[in-house]
């Protein structure tokens, strides 16, 4: 999880609820779609690294039968 996305969400969240409060459908909308955007984003990172950490363990794997 990338520490980077988490403060943008969290940003977007501020955003959001400012522009809730203050009435303004732009700012509240702006805020939403940051959001929505880091969380993929960091869906993206995490599916990446698992994808990363699979095939080093397939490497793995056949590090281990080229050894016997």
């Amino acid at each position: 999880m990338s520490t980077e996305e988490k403060f943008n969400q969290a940003a977007g969240a501020v955003k959001e609820g400012v522009g809730k409060l203050v009435g303004d459908k732009g700012l509240e909308s702006e805020g939403a779609a940051e959001k929505v955007a880091s969380k993929a984003k960091e869906v993206a990172e995490d599916a990446k690294d698992a994808i990363e950490g699979a095939v080093e363990g397939v490497k793995n794997i056949f590090k281990k039968d080229d050894a016997k």
